[in-house]
């Protein structure tokens, strides 16, 4: 970072200097012009004998002191003796031994001390003000931008060359955007190259995607090898309480980045700062904090005022909130896409984190890549340290292969429950269930290979588990493999069903899990025959998941012919769950008791079990068309008895 001059003495300061020192000096006065305490107090008895010896001239009562002058002594010219002594108990007779030595005396005010002390209270107040009022009126002048106690100023970190750690060797798995902000960085040390051709490079640069992707490490990144200033700040650190400090802070910091430029500024969770002015309050043109910090950095990327020489690269998740006039060409001219990283780019994630991890050699990162779809680079970072720790947990050397599958589990599930004890009924329910869910999961098109059944409890609520883990990635779901992943995850129930006559509270996640599967089956994804491709749901929050979608507004009618189609799917997979788990009904009981017995059914044992395990004709068909027979889905409503207990609603 280049060398900034020390700022000359303006008359500002040296008028504020001023005012600190007179401040000072009617403090001192204070000081000096305090009434002061005469003397020590004397005893009331040494008082009452300087009466009765005539020695006392005049008395002054107060409330709870006397205070006496003493006659000087004859032939002797010093200035007369004040002295106080303090009243123990109440004396009627001090009078009348004052009348009778003639000892003049009188009571003392009362509110003088309080009269002083409220203009003793109210002068100092008065200096205070008017020192508050004059450094707030220097927010205004000039331009300066300056505030008291410096609330208007940024608090951006400002990196130069030298002081961050982080380069582009560090960052692995998303490529493209690597490539896209190296350019960036090209065009700061090689200005001339560009500039010979007329290329102008983006005044902003938007990266989005889901948490944990690498947005921030990317920024980081730049501020490791742009050799430029470089400022960070999160939007949140904008947004104050009183309406005009946000704005005054974006002039601040771009106001000293200009003077540093070529600089870059970094904005993190820009959404905080620049959501869409159109969702501001309930009224038209809602003037709050927020909205005047959007406009001042509107005015700053892309105004009157040219902005040469200063990048605003910024991040967010959220890019559904932000403002139409911040995205638009000539403020963020590029975004790009960071998102999960594939299989090759989680395998360079990995070799990345594991540089400084003693490993085995036995620990096969590629299969670790192949194994965690959907992970995140912050997550396959977690996977790495989580798995180092297990081993230094376990006294190991270096960390094996063992304490990454243990750590996937952990992740995917959760800490392992062992003080939860099950007794026989549940853990029976248990198994069955687990036992369900993985017959089921390994004849459906679509889903991920079963890896591990477990009846020992994990993370909360979790009494067992069935580890599904995939072999490849999958960017698409084909709408057999959707019907296929409900109809796994109610494989349990529908062996609780078929195996005790009854179901449990445990498969109420995966009811839950499948129901949301189903109406984005028929809502979103439009996949219902009956209803055909429209959406009834408006997609939102692009790269945050968890979040549901709200329904369009829908006659009482059409709303009625949604959840009819919904539950047409779940009955569907219901009774295919049932079909399946009834003609492996013996290896559905094997299985159970043998996890019963072990706990835990993993690799090539459990593997070359589910082999065994057989379709059915009605799945066949039901994968195709999605439906069943009328008939078929009559008797998935027969109790063992035979008789009807409930009759779906068909239509």
């Amino acid at each position: 970072m280049s060398n900034q001059q020390k700022p000359s003495q303006t008359p500002e300061s040296r008028q504020m200097g001023w005012s600190m020192i007179v401040t000072a000096i009617c403090l001192i006065l204070f000081s000096l012009f305090l009434p002061t305490t005469p003397n020590k107090p004397q005893p009331y008895s040494e008082f009452i004998n300087q009466v009765e010896s005539d020695r006392v001239e005049m008395v002054t009562i107060g409330s709870n002191h006397i205070e006496y002058v003493l006659k000087p002594k004859l032939g002797n010219n010093e200035s007369k003796q004040i002295f106080i002594t303090n009243i123990v108990e109440q004396d009627t007779e001090l009078p009348k031994l004052l009348h009778q030595h003639q000892v003049e005396f009188s009571a003392a005010p009362t509110s003088n001390g309080g009269v002083w002390g409220l203009i003793k209270f109210t002068f100092f107040l008065f200096l205070l003000l008017n020192l508050g009022g004059f450094l707030l009126s220097r927010n205004g002048q000039g331009g300066t931008n300056k505030s008291l106690f410096g609330i208007g100023q940024s608090n951006a970190r400002i990196y130069s060359e030298g002081t961050m750690d982080v380069t582009f060797d560090d960052v692995a798995g998303i490529d493209e955007a690597k490539a896209e902000l190296y350019e960036i960085v090209d065009f700061l040390q090689h200005q001339t190259k560009y500039s010979l051709l007329g290329a102008k490079i983006p005044k902003g640069v938007l990266l989005v995607g889901p948490p944990g992707t690498g947005k921030t490490l990317l920024a980081k990144a730049i501020a490791g090898e742009a050799k430029v200033p470089f400022f960070s700040i999160s939007g949140s650190e904008f947004i104050e309480m009183f309406v005009g400090v946000g704005a005054s802070r974006v002039r601040n910091l771009f106001e000293t980045a200009k003077k540093q430029a070529p600089a870059i500024i970094f904005i993190d969770e820009l959404d905080a700062l620049g959501k869409s002015r159109a969702a501001v309050g309930g009224f038209m043109g809602g003037n709050d904090e927020r909205e005047q910090t959007l406009n001042q950095l509107l005015a700053e990327m892309d105004g009157f005022e040219p902005n040469t020489g200063v990048i605003l690269l910024a991040a967010t998740n959220r890019p559904e909130v932000l403002d139409p006039a911040l995205l638009r060409p000539g403020r963020f001219d590029r975004q790009i896409v960071v998102d999960r990283p594939d299989k090759s780019g989680r395998l360079a994630i990995l070799q990345v984190h594991a540089r400084n991890v003693s490993l085995a050699r036995d620990v096969d990162l590629d299969k670790l890549a192949a194994r965690t779809p959907g992970f995140a680079g912050a997550d396959l970072a977690n996977l790495i340290n989580e798995a180092a720790l297990l081993a230094a947990r376990q006294n190991h050397n270096v960390v094996v292969m063992a304490d990454f599958n243990e750590a996937i589990e952990r992740i995917l599930t959760g800490l392992e429950k062992k003080s939860r004890v099950l007794n026989e009924i549940e853990k029976k329910t248990v198994a069955h269930h687990e036992v369900g869910h993985a017959i089921v999961g390994s004849l459906m098109p679509g889903t991920n290979r079963v890896e591990k059944i477990s009846i020992v409890p994990r993370g909360v609520g979790a009494l067992g588990y069935t580890l599904q883990l995939p072999e490849e990635d999958r960017f698409l779901m084909i709408e057999d493999e959707i019907r296929g992943r409900i109809a796994t995850l109610l494989g349990g129930r529908a062996a609780e069903e078929l195996i005790f006559g009854k179901v449990s509270t445990g498969a109420s996640d995966d009811i839950q899990k499948a129901t949301d599967l189903a109406e984005r089956y028929v809502t979103l994804y439009g996949m219902s025959d009956r209803l055909g491709p429209i959406a009834f749901e408006k997609a939102q929050q692009q790269f945050l998941e968890g979040m549901t979608n709200p329904r369009r507004q829908v006659s009482p009618r059409l709303a009625e012919e949604i959840d009819r189609e919904v539950k047409a799917v779940i009955d569907n997979a219901h009774q295919i769950a049932l079909d399946v788990l009834s003609h492996n009904r013996e290896l559905l009981k094997k299985l159970a008791q043998t996890l019963l017995e072990r706990e835990i059914l993993e690799g090539e044992q459990l593997r070359s079990q589910l082999s065994l395990a057989h379709k059915t004709a009605d799945m066949e068909q039901w994968l195709q068309t999605g439906k069943l027979s009328h008939d078929k889905l009559l008797a998935s409503s027969r109790g063992s008895n035979g008789k009807s207990d409930k009759l779906p609603e068909l239509h």
